[in-house]
């Protein structure tokens, strides 16, 4: 391009300063010929500049950080103390110079070295790292919950980190004893902190972020004494299963099922791992697994597992309850569009879950729930009334006979409400049962 314009302009210029031209052994060159000539030359070296020539690449260097640009720490800053549950921003405590990496990327790599540095150009970026502390508040605390950076969630299982919560008996990092020696590296006990170990900081404009961090601090005694706790919420197909379950679209993964938080790892792991963390004397888990009931009236009701929708795929494990199947099940009624609960948690999933709570050390009592999936707009005559339809999704402990004991001609305690309860308990007994 630049030797077509400046071609152009050479022409010009020589047709203006020798209108006449030269003449060379009996050859008459014009002014036009000779500025055309000394312009295409100096076009051509504009553009082996810009493009470079084939067979040999101009290289280019990306940018790069003449210093050190860290979060900024305050000399002398108070340590936050919490109780409960808060949101906190840290100071850091330490941190050694940034790490660079050169990466080169060929004229026919594709990002930035391609279209912003132009053909036959070879380029070199610099990518950047930080290893650094933040001391987040008094210790001894729980865990940590979501972190921020810059305001906006962090994924941590991007990264590698490590908490210490605080003790008094806390030992030195080793990143930071790698780095400082041997003996001289602090443990800050009675502090607690988090370490970052190789950040990258392309995200955040090659700087340490702006760091904030949801920390649980338990309340003094109160925590110490509880013992046992329920596990919910019972329901949800995958909820209780502690590997990742990937959903399908047709044969695209469209996402995890049971991992919606991002503090590496899934619902199940991360939650039982803070219920640990905030309740260490915590021993026994009642863990809740529901299925569905289809009416108040005793006699009317069935039981059943459900499944949120039917067309879902998922690997590696695939919903199963009592030998029933996705493709057979029946699916939970739904509010605006949406599941108006989630399904029954597979069988699978609730061994795996077992298993997982007896590893880590818990007993652990299941606990079979009902969940009554009576929508809005269903026409079931309402027990305890004598309005036409029952209320939407009441609550436990409302299933009964119809009408309801007070109500006139309620058939309680009588030979019809023993049948009734009879036709709703069913005929289950501990030999229908096996255990894997």
């Amino acid at each position: 391009m630049a030797t077509l314009a400046l071609g152009a302009l050479g022409a010009a210029a020589g047709s203006a300063l020798l209108p006449a031209g030269i003449s060379v052994l009996g050859t008459t060159i014009t002014g036009a010929a000779i500025g055309s000539q000394i312009g295409a030359l100096a076009g051509h070296v504009v553009d082996q500049a810009l493009f470079g020539s084939s067979g040999r690449q101009r290289i280019v260097d990306g940018p790069r950080l003449s210093d050190v640009r860290v979060t900024a720490s305050t000399e002398g800053a108070p340590i936050p103390r919490l109780y409960g549950r808060a949101r906190l921003g840290g100071q850091i405590i330490w941190a050694c110079n940034l790490n660079e990496t050169v990466v080169s990327q060929s004229s026919g790599s594709s990002g930035s070295g391609k279209g912003s540095r132009g053909s036959g150009a070879a380029g070199v970026d610099y990518q950047y790292s930080a290893n650094f502390a933040v001391g987040l508040c008094e210790g001894e605390i729980a865990s940590v919950g979501r972190v921020w950076a810059d305001g906006r969630e962090l994924d941590l299982a991007k990264y590698t980190w490590r908490l210490y919560t605080g003790t008094s008996t806390q030992d030195p990092d080793a990143l930071i004893e790698a780095k400082q020696g041997a003996g001289t590296a602090p443990a800050y006990r009675g502090l607690a902190y988090i370490v970052f170990e190789q950040m990258p900081l392309a995200d955040f404009g090659n700087r340490i972020p702006q760091l904030s961090f949801e920390i649980f601090h338990p309340l003094d005694g109160l925590t110490q004494q509880i013992r046992g706790v329920s596990l919910i919420p019972g329901s949800g197909e995958f909820v209780y299963a502690p590997n990742e379950i990937s959903r399908y679209v047709g044969r695209i993964t469209s996402a995890f099922d049971n991992v919606h938080t991002r503090q590496g790892g899934t619902d199940w792991a991360v939650s039982l791992d803070q219920l640990q963390a905030a309740l260490p004397n915590a021993k026994s888990i009642s863990l809740v697994v529901s299925w569905f009931g289809t009416s108040l009236d005793a006699a009317q009701c069935l039981l059943h597992p459900a499944v949120e929708r039917t067309e879902k795929e998922t690997a590696p494990q695939s919903w199963s309850v009592s030998g029933v199947t996705r493709d057979i099940a029946p699916v939970v009624s739904q509010i605006d569009g949406r599941p108006a609960f989630g399904g029954t948690p597979s069988d699978q999933s609730v061994v795996d879950a077992i298993r997982d709570l007896k590893a880590r050390g818990l007993s652990v009592v299941l606990s079979p729930f009902i969940l009554l999936d009576v929508p809005a707009s269903n026409t079931l005559p309402d027990p305890y009334s004598a309005a036409a339809s029952q209320l939407a999704y009441p609550w436990r402990g409302r299933i009964t006979v119809s009408p309801a004991a007070g109500r006139p001609g309620s058939p309680d305690k009588t030979s019809a409400a023993s049948a009734a309860v009879t036709a709703f308990a069913g005929t289950a007994q501990p030999a229908h049962f096996t255990i894997t």
